[in-house]
């Protein structure tokens, strides 16, 4: 991923008129108008309008970055088993649980620009989101109040130091499981599986990577969907931005001719705009995991537990339903895998 360290934003940039926040074809907004059909994006004619704040132009790498290690090679995958039922106070002291609960709620870093994932409610201003209801569950089983949680917007830049620095208890971000990551914070077991694929105009005539030889794509710093696209197509150019939603926006406004991130999040961006589509094969697989403090074990524990309830008892189904269902039909939850 390319650093970039940026404040947190606390509040949404200029109403900006091309970026649609409700489509009428979903479950999650009703009532919207139908957006004007947007002409196909002639490749290497790219508006003139000036980009969103923090968004960088990459020149083409021409050469692919090695692949990284996948992260079933390096165990980060395996995760540790739930333990037993603890009654509240019975933990060692200074556990995370134990803090947690003295404290009275759980912190979750997230973001507010992640459509069907973490996003704001147009009408109530409320964080509402497929991540956002995990991160209830978690605090269903702490407190027995599904409320009691803290939401801290992060950036991608900052979610692994918030949990280092013990800023936030949790991150529930869809952050993908890496080697790499997985020396820096522990992980959950797995609660979503993403694949990486593109996002286009419709009629754009993009079906794969090498359609992107000398075109521009859009993708978001400090992801694993950045490099991925410069291994798979080492003559595009990137668009870097910061956020989801600003890819939305570099679309409809013809700065880019595709964008690249997990299927997921693409989902939740074609879903405001009916002109756009997803293509092309898997570029990647996308392992989603909690991100957590790599010494409070205690914690990670509880949020398997929590997990391995939510796969048991319907509820991790029940969410896909609410949030998920543009993606297709799924057999279930991803089985956990632990290490001990």
């Amino acid at each position: 991923m390319v650093p970039v360290d940026r404040p947190t934003r606390t509040r949404r940039r200029a109403f900006r008129p091309h970026l649609l926040v409700c489509a009428c074809a979903t479950v999650l907004f009703a009532g919207c108008a139908v957006p004007q059909p947007l002409s196909p994006i002639p490749g290497g004619d790219y508006a003139e309008l000036p980009l969103s704040d923090g968004a960088q132009i990459l020149p083409p790498s021409g050469v692919a970055p090695a692949e990284p290690p996948a992260p079933d090679t390096c165990g980060a995958l395996a995760s540790l088993r739930p333990g037993p039922a603890v009654p509240p106070g019975s933990r060692p002291p200074g556990s995370a649980v134990n803090d947690i609960l003295a404290r009275g709620r759980l912190v979750v870093g997230l973001d507010q620009n992640t459509n069907l994932f973490s996003f704001r409610d147009p009408t109530t201003g409320t964080l509402m989101g497929f991540d956002v209801d995990v991160a209830k569950e978690v605090a269903r089983d702490l407190f027995g109040d599904p409320s009691k949680v803290e939401y801290r917007l992060l950036t991608f830049g900052s979610r692994f130091d918030a949990l280092e620095n013990d800023e936030v208890d949790l991150v529930v971000k869809g952050t993908t499981i890496t080697c790499e990551r997985a020396e820096r914070v522990a992980f959950s077991t797995v609660y979503f599986q993403a694949y990486q694929r593109l996002l286009v105009p419709k009629g754009s005539g993009i079906e794969g990577p090498a359609d992107l030889a000398g075109k521009r794509v859009c993708t978001a710093t400090e992801t694993t969907s950045l490099a991925t696209v410069q291994r798979v197509q080492p003559e595009a150019t990137i668009v870097a931005v910061p956020d989801w939603d600003d890819c939305l926006v570099v679309l409809q406004q013809r700065h880019a001719d595709a964008a690249s991130t997990d299927d997921s999040i693409l989902a939740g961006l074609a879903a405001q705009d009916p002109n756009l589509e997803i293509v092309g094969p898997p570029l990647e697989s996308e392992p989603y995991g909690i991100g957590v403090n790599k010494s409070h074990e205690d914690l990670v524990r509880f949020v398997n537990g929590t997990l391995d309830r939510m796969r048991a008892d319907g509820t991790w189904m029940a969410l896909y339903d609410r949030w998920l269902t543009v993606l297709g039909p799924v057999p279930g939850p991803p089985a956990p895998t632990y290490r001990d």
